[in-house]
């Protein structure tokens, strides 16, 4: 209130005139501005960090080694109960005290906070699509991820050269399970050669990939035909990569490992694997935190039983 405002800039004045003593009060606004700061920094809270220094340096490890997201920290640390509440800080406060300098980390640890679309809207001409359209996919059954065995597929390139190889990926929709396959060159035959390996002798393989999903890139031009009889093929709208969010999402968490312009010469299949781990246990929050592999494992174990 104005009264509260006029107490605060309320200073007591003395002057001494021929030896006696008097005394006022007046107001000033530098002191009422004073006063007030002096209490606005009183009121901040005080910081934590000394009380959850445990939990600090598990947290910089997995940003630093494993490079976990902030959010992705304190869900599974939540999700696994492996610190109480009071032992613990939010995502927003671990993402404050990376930003003030508390934690010796900076944005460059945190790859999702760096990543901003900067490319401009083009007007694109008009493409035919491969094969049965992405628009006749179920949407009570597949778009909504109600069930198990719907996957998306692409492919990752390095270098841009067609004598190099490139990664092929598919991604399930529902518990984002990942498969990366190195493969030859970004062509029709080596996809149809890699489909057919991952398919053969797999006599759950109907099971397990009820249906695929894929862009209209020349090299899926035979996905329907390789499948035939194992799993539905859809095709998305030409230039509408969100139609395959899930696929893209992976894709670019696995630009990590694999940037633009290098070559995957350079990446053994050792390697490939050990990217394709990684991926498949990084807790979701999508999934309440559990990894990829946790939430596949139930289905494998139900195919098996049947």
């Amino acid at each position: 209130t104005i009264n509260d405002e006029v107490k605060r800039g309320t200073a007591v004045q003395k002057k001494l005139v021929n030896g006696k003593s008097f005394t006022w009060e007046a107001y000033y606004a530098e002191t009422g501005q004073l006063v007030y700061e002096k209490h606005r920094e009183a009121c901040k809270p005080r910081y934590k960090l000394l009380k959850v220094e445990r939990f600090i340096q598990y947290a910089k490890h997995k940003i630093q080694v494993e490079k976990w997201s902030p959010d992705i920290i304190v869900g599974r640390a939540i999700e696994l109960g492996i610190y109480e509440p009071h032992e613990r800080v939010c995502a927003k406060t671990l993402y404050r005290y990376i930003d003030e300098g508390l934690m010796s980390l900076n944005n460059m640890d945190l790859w999702l906070k760096l990543q901003r679309n900067t490319k401009p809207k083009r007007d694109r001409e008009r493409k035919r699509i491969l094969g049965q359209s992405i628009d006749v996919r179920p949407q009570e059954i597949i778009n909504d991820r109600l069930t198990f065995g719907h996957w998306e597929i692409d492919t990752v390139v390095g270098k841009k050269n067609k004598d190099e190889p490139v990664v092929l990926t598919l991604t399930e929709r529902q518990t984002r399970y990942q498969i990366i396959i190195k493969m030859s060159g970004k062509n029709e035959a080596a996809v149809k050669e890699t489909i057919e390996r991952l398919s053969k002798n797999n006599p759950n393989y109907p099971k397990l990939f009820k249906s695929i999903t894929a862009d209209n890139g020349s090299e899926f031009a035979g996905l329907s035909e390789a499948l035939k009889g194992l799993s539905d093929v859809y095709f998305a709208h030409p230039y509408s990569s969100w139609e395959r969010g899930t696929n893209e999402k992976h894709n670019g968490i696995l630009r990590r490992f694999i940037p633009k312009g290098k070559s995957l010469k350079d990446y053994s299949n050792d390697q490939i694997k050990q990217f394709t781990h990684w991926m498949n246990h990084l807790p979701r929050k999508v999934l309440n935190y559990q990894t990829p592999t946790e939430a596949i494992l139930t289905h494998f174990n139900q195919i098996q039983m049947t």
